[in-house]
């Protein structure tokens, strides 16, 4: 049997060449950064990947790099999310060739389904796929699976976690509670780190998290402190985590301001596939400078030439505080002022 999956996941963006084609040299380097900076996995073709915005032929592409620059130093966690099952097992069939750990599997999307349903798709994965398979619960995006069908589930050996993006602690607690007993083995995975801290603590195995992809480091340190049990400490930087989770994620479409925040680190992520008006590419930019300023802080990058101005919590007030102080600074430098 493999080993149980745990830690950190990075749901890797896809860097993209000026004709919109994928930059695999720069994906490549970047796979090599994030396991060089203590991830754990990598979860190519997730959400923070904007998987919908691929083909299924540049889907397989990703995941297939990621597996040869990976080359076994990290498990990897594929998504294989399509449109129907056939077109699914296809995907679990090619990911497995390829050497991925795993796959992770999103509820059906766009028709609603009640939960016999979504049992009913599942359990025909399960039968069929010839990898280990990982639910994947989002139901901001996709049909929900509510705790019993869960539990259902877990029966298949093949099935041996569950990724969930709803940031519902006592979801969570009631979840681990029905599983956990009849299924040690079986995986935790929360994808939202912006209750990483507290998530690891009611036993979670660790997360699926787009800051990951951004501040590798900080995401393990925060693992490695809650596992070690130096929890003051794993809180403190759980709340500076949240100001950076928040600023990336509230700020613009998602996922542009983790794009525009891996871009600080020091990689060619090119504009995305989703167009962007003229005013989103300014606000593009003056997110930068707020992004900037935070990961400063941290010490993962160098500070902007301007001043830091104080931030409010509030990302459009210090997105204005921001370019207001640009704009002094400019006037400053022509002797306006």
């Amino acid at each position: 049997m493999s080993a149980k999956l745990h830690g950190i996941f990075t749901p890797n963006i896809v860097p993209l060449a000026e004709d919109g084609s994928i930059d695999e040299p720069e994906l490549r380097r970047y796979v090599d950064w994030l396991i060089d900076h203590g991830v754990h996995g990598l979860y190519p073709n997730g959400s923070t990947g904007e998987f919908t915005r691929f083909s299924p032929e540049e889907r397989g592409r990703i995941v297939k790099i990621v597996c040869q620059q990976a080359a076994g130093r990290v498990p990897v966690l594929a998504g294989a999310a399509e449109a129907n099952v056939h077109e699914t097992l296809t995907a679990c069939e090619r990911y497995a060739g390829y050497g991925a750990r795993a796959v992770a599997i999103v509820s059906p999307f766009y028709y609603k389904l009640c939960p016999e349903s979504v049992y009913a798709y599942f359990r025909e994965i399960a039968l069929q796929s010839p990898i280990d398979v990982t639910l994947y619960n989002i139901p901001m995006f996709a049909s929900p699976i509510d705790v019993p069908t869960i539990r259902r589930l877990a029966e298949f050996e093949r099935i041996i976690g569950i990724k969930d993006s709803s940031g519902d602690m006592a979801f969570m607690m009631r979840l681990i509670a029905a599983v956990r007993p009849v299924r040690p083995d079986f995986t935790f995975l929360t994808g939202w780190e912006a209750v990483l801290v507290p998530m690891l603590l009611i036993g979670c195995d660790g997360g699926t998290n787009a800051t990951s992809g951004v501040a590798p480091e900080l995401t393990r340190k925060l693992y490695d402190l809650t596992r070690g049990g130096q929890i003051d400490e794993a809180m403190r930087l759980q709340y500076r985590l949240l100001e950076l989770f928040d600023a990336m994620l509230y700020s613009a479409d998602f996922p542009e301001g983790f794009r525009a925040a891996v871009e600080l680190r020091g990689f060619r992520v090119g504009r995305s596939r989703q167009p962007q008006s003229e005013r989103q590419q300014i606000d593009y930019v003056t997110l930068q400078s707020v992004l900037q300023c935070i990961l400063a802080e941290f010490g993962y990058i160098e500070a902007p030439a301007l001043v830091c101005p104080p931030r409010t919590g509030n990302i459009d007030q210090d997105r204005v505080r921001h370019i207001t102080a640009a704009v002094v600074e400019q006037l400053r430098q022509r002797g306006a002022i």
